[in-house]
């Protein structure tokens, strides 16, 4: 699927997931923690794309995701696609094809997905403050250049940094750090998972199984729906009818998880006036 596809898909989950702990296992959040916790996702849910680099000279090319914060953002984008190319040359198998990009490849797997959710997680734990502005200012970032494409590249990446570093500032200074880092890591890695389950809807799947072999001399296996029923990136399935599907689960997960709560101060501030 496309970057916004990817990105509206991430904050969705967040909050039918966030819905479904306040209904059945009373697990209540803040609302900042509920907008932290699905810019988190939605900015997750385009990471794994971050395999999908651009030229860097030219600040042109490549994935959403990957010109986030421009020039700095394609670098980075180039490193982990040479990374992922390495991982799948040294542990490619007979029968898997011969490649010259990584894309879908190493950060379209599981195992990326744990860890940089565990990694998000440690890192703001062992360092603090900081490490939570970095991390929310970078995944702010992915989750605006997703979330409100258009916007994003009309305003520029110097616009969209400055409006993730002022997100990062304000989230940080008001987020509690006992529920507030472990859930910054977890929102990271469900959004990473949002985004293969994403890409296996489309005609190129994922290799979901890697590093588990899957037979006949192949390691990483695209695994995903048969052809016929699958998605076409930038269709109208994906365009019109995902996006609309995505958006009324944001829309009715937020009147679940905000519309109780202000019925009743409603309803008490009435009391009080009488």
């Amino acid at each position: 699927m496309m970057g916004p596809s990817h990105a509206l898909s991430g904050a969705a989950a967040w909050l039918a997931g966030s819905w479904a702990l306040d209904q059945f296992a009373d697990y209540h959040q803040t609302p900042l923690m509920i907008g932290v916790g699905t810019a988190m996702a939605a900015g997750g849910a385009l990471l794994p794309d971050f395999d999908l680099s651009g030229k860097v000279t030219t600040n042109q090319g490549g994935a959403t995701v990957a010109r986030t914060f421009g020039v700095i953002s394609l670098f980075v984008a180039e490193v982990i696609e040479k990374i992922s190319l390495g991982i799948y040359t040294a542990t490619r198998q007979s029968r898997d094809p011969r490649r010259d990009h990584g894309h879908r490849t190493f950060t379209h797997t599981l195992p990326f997905a744990a860890l940089v959710g565990w990694g998000t997680t440690a890192l703001a734990a062992h360092y603090g403050k900081w490490a939570v502005v970095g991390i929310i200012f970078f995944m702010a970032g992915l989750a605006l250049r997703g979330l409100f494409e258009k916007w994003a590249e009309k305003a520029g990446w110097l616009i969209v940094t400055l409006a993730s570093a002022g997100i990062a500032w304000f989230t940080a200074a008001n987020l509690a750090g006992d529920r507030g880092y472990p859930l910054l890591g977890f929102a990271v890695g469900a959004g990473c998972v949002v985004h293969l389950l994403g890409d296996m809807i489309t005609k190129n799947g994922v290799p979901i199984f890697w590093p588990i072999p899957t037979g006949r001399g192949r390691m990483w296996r695209m695994i995903g729906i048969p052809n016929q029923f699958a998605v076409k990136v930038g269709g109208k399935t994906e365009t019109v009818v995902l996006t609309t599907a995505f958006t009324i689960i944001s829309c009715v997960s937020l009147v679940g998880l905000f519309a109780p709560v202000l019925l009743e101060r409603l309803h008490l501030d009435v009391w009080a006036a009488k």
